[in-house]
């Protein structure tokens, strides 16, 4: 029997091993954050136009940019994004009072967009692993 057929069990990639609980609570907070972040940029980019709606596209990018780096994968702006837009997505909502938080102007349009494609580019950039040079 030669010695290359002969295996101790079955091979485990680090990306298909089973979740670790720290890098769940990573994503888990990320996704807090994310909420926190698009709550915060809501309420700041209509407050002080045109400041606070370039300080709170900057906080939504920095934070996917953050959770990109931190986790070293692209889950990590996967689950900063998904709780900004989930809070995001909450607060366009209208209440049966008639009352919403984003108003029908420009700088509210820019603050959805922008976020979006923060994500995605923070998504898309990411951290790329590169073999080690000789």
């Amino acid at each position: 029997m030669s010695t290359s057929s002969r295996t101790s069990g079955p091979s485990v990639n680090s990306r298909t091993a089973g979740a670790r609980p720290g890098r769940i609570a990573a994503f888990l907070g990320l996704f807090v954050l994310g909420a926190l972040t698009g709550a915060a940029g809501a309420l700041v980019q209509a407050a002080w136009f045109p400041g606070g709606l370039l300080l709170s596209l900057a906080a939504a990018a920095g934070l996917f940019y953050v959770g990109t780096n931190l986790t070293n994968s692209r889950g990590g702006v996967g689950a900063a994004g998904a709780g900004w837009l989930v809070a995001v997505l909450f607060l366009t909502a209208t209440r049966p009072e008639g009352d919403f938080v984003f108003g029908a102007g420009l700088g509210s349009y820019v603050f959805l967009l922008g976020g979006m494609a923060a994500a995605v580019i923070c998504a898309t950039v990411g951290v790329l692993v590169q073999p080690p040079r000789d």
